[in-house]
């Protein structure tokens, strides 16, 4: 696993074993950005993001190399957090990062209550917890964490699907790619 492009290119992430840790493959984190960019690779720069469920972080490492502003790294356990911060040490990345080891639902409460907003959201729960979607995409749709313009991701199984609309968010574009798939949300 490795930093697609931007800042920290090609650089190692290091990944944890296990069912529940399936890092966002290269091939898949770089559709995704080459969709969130459309060409334009300035798109992100001072973008803030939500890397829900974070597993290794690679989500929201690649958003820093591509110059997002601040990434929000959430993961409740520890060995994955624990994870996410020594591939943020091992880039040397300090500034514009937080790292909760928390659920999710937790931690979109507690941000929700500091005023923390965001443009970009991805969520990647272990594909197990398939009612995990569902509750953080209604959250999201009735939090203020979300902008006008926030653009909600998730990635699930392809035979799975989250669901269409969520309060406010709907989903306005699904792409599969192997195994997985990738459902954009907006309001």
């Amino acid at each position: 696993m490795r930093v697609i492009a931007g800042q920290y290119r090609s650089r190692p992430l290091r990944s944890l074993r296990g069912i529940d840790v399936r890092p966002t493959s290269d091939k898949l984190r770089e559709t995704l950005f080459n969709v969130l960019t459309a060409g334009n690779q300035s798109a992100l720069e001072g973008t803030v993001w939500f890397d829900l469920y974070a597993g290794t972080g690679a989500v929201g490492i690649e958003a820093l190399s591509r110059g997002a502003r601040m990434v929000y790294f959430v993961e409740s356990s520890r060995q994955a957090s624990e994870s996410v911060r020594q591939n943020l040490r091992s880039l040397e990345i300090s500034t514009g990062i937080r790292v909760m080891q928390l659920d999710a639902l937790t931690a979109l409460h507690r941000l929700e209550a500091e005023n923390a907003a965001g443009d970009f959201f991805f969520l990647d729960p272990p594909y197990r917890m398939r009612k995990s979607y569902g509750e953080t995409l209604e959250f999201l749709a009735q939090s203020r964490l979300l902008r006008p313009t926030s653009i909600v991701i998730a990635e699930h199984e392809h035979r799975f699907d989250p669901g269409d609309v969520f309060g406010s968010l709907h989903r306005h574009r699904k792409l599969e790619q192997g195994d997985a798939a990738l459902s954009f949300y907006r309001m």
